[in-house]
């Protein structure tokens, strides 16, 4: 069920961004609005990361394999650095066709049409930004909640259109003097805060690439669950990892040295489940048995 939802909401965004780009770059043509059809331009690289996005889910849902024996989760987190490198080259672009405009700015007259565009994809954009992250934090899914973050940069930057549009429309009613500079300067701020959050979404996905250790809080509560298991005396060391939209754990414990094989299984079944039932999120428990005696008081063991 939840694997549907997220498939749902990554088509719901992949048609949106489609039917904007069309929305933008036909009524900025139409109506001479250079900051609507950059914005259009923008959508349509949105469109790449959307499909990018949406495919890499499909992937990262396929069961483990021979080839992937800890599964494809992975393939979301790539996904989500291909959309961070698309938002952080239309944020240059905006950038670079702002300060154009700065430099040369526009003094031809602004239509209402270009307006309610602008703000058709701000409303759009939000709520669509609001119903991917829901959906995305819901089922874990880093692909999703790239997408999310895509939205919001989109919601940045028809802020800016609908900033630059409108002070435009104020200046030509009202003969407001410098009012052309609204749009290339909300154009260059816009830009800054898209670049930004593409910087935070890479370094969130490499962190994942290189298999950065999940948050201590997460650590303690696996380490209160493996010891609440009957006959652990000890845990040697607690690992867990990110693998897109799951965790894979490791698990060193200390057992008595004198039991059986058989209840050496148990237990570690018995970690295995108790991780798992308190953490869905949890999909791999891997655990290793070191024997353990009264007399050894050494907090941690190598084996």
């Amino acid at each position: 069920m939840q694997n549907r939802a997220s498939m749902l909401a990554a088509w719901v965004s992949v048609i949106s961004n489609f039917l904007l780009t069309i929305l933008k770059i036909v009524v900025g043509l139409l109506y001479n609005s250079q900051v609507l059809i950059a914005d259009g331009v923008h959508n349509a690289a949105d469109v790449v990361a959307s499909v990018a996005a949406t495919t890499s889910m499909r992937i990262s849902n396929r069961p483990a394999d021979e080839d992937h024996p800890y599964g494809h989760g992975k393939a979301e987190v790539i996904a989500a650095g291909i959309v961070a490198v698309i938002m952080a080259l239309a944020a240059m672009l905006i950038a670079y066709d702002s300060v154009k405009v700065l430099l040369n700015p526009d003094h031809s007259e602004v239509h209402l049409l270009a307006l309610v565009a602008a703000v058709i994809s701000l409303i759009w954009k939000q709520l669509l930004y609001l119903y991917t992250m829901r959906i995305g934090r819901k089922t874990k899914s880093k692909g999703l909640m790239a997408t999310a973050y895509d939205h919001l940069a989109d919601v940045y930057a028809s802020l800016a259109a609908v900033a630059g549009i409108g002070i435009g429309l104020l200046g030509t009613h009202y003969d407001i003097p410098y009012s052309e500079y609204g749009d290339p300067i909300a154009g260059i701020i816009v830009s800054v805060l898209v670049l930004k959050l593409a910087g935070e979404m890479g370094v969130d996905a490499v962190h994942v690439l290189m298999e950065k250790a999940v948050g201590q809080e997460k650590l303690d509560e696996y380490a209160m669950l493996v010891i609440s298991v009957p006959n652990v005396k000890r845990i040697d060391r607690l690992r867990a990892r990110e693998h897109g939209h799951y965790i894979l754990v490791d698990v060193r414990v200390g057992v008595p040295g004198y039991i059986t094989v058989q209840e050496g299984h148990d237990i570690a079944r018995d970690i295995k489940q108790a991780i798992m039932d308190k953490h869905e999120d949890v999909q791999e428990v891997l655990v290793h048995l070191n024997p353990w005696y009264e007399e050894d008081d050494n907090d941690f063991v190598v084996d």
